[in-house]
C-alpha cells in the first residue's frame, strides 16, 4: 500500500515516513503544495495524509483541485485546527477524514486503516471516462455502448490511463508496467498508436495527448 505525507514539518514528516514503512507501507514524503502536485501526478496512492500549514498554498485550494480534477485518492488531513467549522469545511471540500494535532501514533494507523478499509469496498469495477466504458471484470471496452476489440496489452494499456485520468504518464512509467524488464520503449509508440486507431474515430477526437520527450495523458 503507498501512502503520500505531505507535510512540511522536518521532525514530523521524517517520524510519520519512518514508522509508516515499519508498518510495511510504502511512504512518499513532501513537503510543498508543489512537491505533492508532482507527487500525485506521478503516481497512484492508496492513502494521502495531508496537514494544513504548508508554506507555499493554501492546502484546502490543493485538494479542491484534486477532487475537480477526478482523483479519488482518500485523504486524511492532519491540523492544528480543530473547531467544528474546521473539520466540517475539509470535510466538504473532499477530505475523507480528519485528525486533530496532537495525535498518537497508532491513532493515526487506525485511521489509515479505517481509509483503506473503505476504499478496498468501493474499488472501481467499471471506469468510464467521456463515452469509454472498462469493465474491469468482464474484461471489455465499450465505445458508445459498441464493443471495441482490444489485445490484453492493448486493455492494460487503457487501464492505466482510465485509472489515471487527466495525469501525465511519463512513456518509462507506462513501459514499466505494461512491458516489465524491457527497455524498448518504442513498443509504446505501437500501441498508442493502435488505442488511437481504435477508439478515437469513434469519439471525434484524441483521446490522448502526446507530452513530447515525456509521455501521455488521457484527455
Amino acid at each position: 500500500m503507498k501512502i503520500l505525507v505531505v507535510e512540511d514539518q522536518q521532525r514530523l514528516g521524517q517520524f510519520l515516513r519512518q514508522g509508516l514503512s515499519e508498518c510495511a507501507y510504502t511512504v512518499c514524503w513532501v513537503g510543498t503544495c508543489r512537491e505533492a502536485r508532482d507527487a500525485l501526478a506521478e503516481t497512484n496512492y492508496d492513502v494521502i495524509i495531508l496537514d494544513l500549514s504548508l508554506p507555499d498554498g493554501d492546502d484546502l485550494h490543493l485538494l479542491s483541485e484534486w477532487r475537480r480534477a477526478g482523483f479519488n485518492e482518500a485523504v486524511l488531513i492532519l491540523s492544528a485546527r480543530d473547531t467544528v467549522e474546521d473539520r466540517i469545511k475539509g470535510l466538504d471540500i473532499g477530505a475523507d477524514d480528519y485528525l486533530p494535532k496532537p495525535f498518537s501514533f497508532d491513532e493515526l494507523l487506525a485511521h489509515v486503516r479505517s481509509l483503506l478499509r473503505r476504499q478496498s469496498t468501493v474499488k472501481q469495477t467499471v471506469i468510464t471516462h467521456r463515452c469509454v466504458r472498462l469493465d474491469l471484470l468482464g474484461h471489455t471496452v465499450k465505445l458508445k455502448e459498441q464493443t471495441v476489440d482490444l489485445t490484453s496489452r492493448e486493455f492494460a494499456l487503457l487501464e492505466i490511463f482510465m485509472q489515471n485520468a487527466g495525469r501525465t504518464l511519463t512513456r518509462s512509467y507506462i513501459s514499466e508496467r505494461i512491458w516489465p524488464g524491457l527497455s524498448d520503449t518504442n513498443l509504446l509508440d505501437v500501441y498508442m498508436s493502435r488505442l488511437r486507431n481504435k477508439l478515437e474515430p469513434g469519439l471525434g477526437g484524441p483521446l490522448f495527448k502526446t507530452l513530447r520527450g515525456v509521455g501521455y495523458q488521457l484527455v
